[in-house]
């Protein structure tokens, strides 16, 4: 069974109603570099998906940001997804370990792509079809609940 397949019904739930999660990647000094990413989940490959999307960027090209380098040079990363709230007996968290990849457009990237726009419709006017994503496969699942 899949890591992502056998969350508790509390973790599953949160990975299914986040609208974002932290990626942690390293950069090449070894500190933590932190970016908040929306992103898909495929439960049963242990795979999440996030675009690379035209929201306003420092570089034109999506292959120069400094996540990407970081992964394509140090592909283990760590993605965070959590609630928080005032009422600290629903603080919940997620932290998905593994390792990223960069993901052309082809079969898996199509699928990919059809996820990340049901999920979030303002995709819709977003050319993510065209650019690259970023593929985690989730190696190690830890998670914390108030309850």
């Amino acid at each position: 069974m899949s890591l992502l397949a056998s969350l508790a019904p509390a973790e599953s739930a949160l990975l299914a109603e986040a609208r974002r999660a932290v990626l942690a990647t390293l950069r090449p000094d070894g500190r933590p570099r932190l970016v908040p990413i929306t992103f898909a989940a495929d439960e049963h490959r242990d795979v999440l998906y996030s675009p690379l999307d035209e929201k306003r960027k420092t570089v034109s090209d999506p292959r120069r940001l400094a996540r990407v380098r970081d992964i394509l040079a140090r592909p283990s990363v760590t993605l965070l997804v959590d609630r928080w709230s005032e009422d600290w007996t629903t603080l919940i968290w997620l932290r998905l370990d593994g390792r990223a990849t960069l993901l052309e457009p082809g079969e898996e990237h199509g699928g990919a792509v059809g996820q990340l726009r049901r999920r979030y419709p303002q995709y819709a006017n977003h050319r993510i079809e065209s650019q690259p994503l970023l593929r985690f496969t989730v190696e190690a699942v830890r998670g914390w609940a108030a309850r």
